[in-house]
């Protein structure tokens, strides 16, 4: 069955798709202006985030995946302010889910690769100087803590904010559609006040849309400097 997010999902891929071939297209050493403006947004990434926490050599590495991912969730997260739509895909928990497990599955096979199995295993719930006694304790918290919980909380922490922003804009939005319905005219001239607070949580809601994207790939990035982090 055909919805509104799943138009949305498929009109995210077809629309940066489109953004980004068109961008390069006929690519010039001395870039015209909609390859820079590519070029910049793809660099603000790879440079802030990729660069800054994995160094030149795996940031250069993993620099397509994460501005990839930061600009899917950003379109995905875009559609909440956009009239029509106003719904984030986002705020459907399977979708963050996903995008968490994803993530989860890149910094682990990265982890594994560089340090084998049971070395990562061993630098992820084995904490170093711990008294041998404790570790029966520690092991099964670090283990649910690294290899459980952090696709989850990735996942919630993007899903509770499109969610809530969601809900808020709805009662702001349909709240002065029923004001401006009433038969009451001190009523009705309340509704002004409740389309002026949608219109001002829109815009906050458009912060918190950029805020995430960005602190989802954040974590993923922090995530993966982890996984290949030299053993303690």
């Amino acid at each position: 069955m055909i919805t509104t997010i799943t138009m949305a999902v498929f009109a995210t891929v077809v629309v940066l798709a489109f953004l980004f071939m068109w961008a390069y297209r006929n690519p010039q050493i001395v870039p015209t202006k909609r390859q820079w403006i590519a070029e910049s947004a793809y660099g603000f990434i790879r440079n802030t985030v990729s660069i800054d926490l994995l160094g030149k050599k795996d940031g250069v590495r993993f620099a397509p995946y994460f501005a990839t991912l930061f600009f899917f969730i950003l379109m995905m997260n875009l559609w909440a302010i956009i009239p029509g739509i106003q719904i984030s895909p986002n705020a459907h928990i399977a979708f963050p889910l996903v995008l968490g497990v994803l993530s989860w599955i890149v910094y682990n096979y990265v982890g594994i690769q560089k340090h084998g199995l049971v070395g990562y295993l061993k630098m992820n719930c084995v904490p170093p100087g711990v008294p041998w006694f404790i570790l029966p304790l520690i092991i099964p918290l670090e283990f649910i803590q690294n290899f459980i919980l952090r696709p989850i909380t990735l996942a919630l922490r993007l899903f509770a904010n499109m969610f809530a922003g969601h809900l808020i804009l709805l009662v702001f939005i349909t709240g002065g559609l029923a004001m401006l319905n009433s038969a009451n005219f001190f009523i009705q001239g309340l509704s002004l006040f409740s389309f002026l607070m949608a219109i001002a949580m829109t815009l906050f809601e458009l912060i918190v849309i950029l805020l995430q994207a960005y602190v989802f790939t954040l974590l993923t990035a922090l995530y993966v400097q982890g996984s290949l982090a030299d053993e303690h």
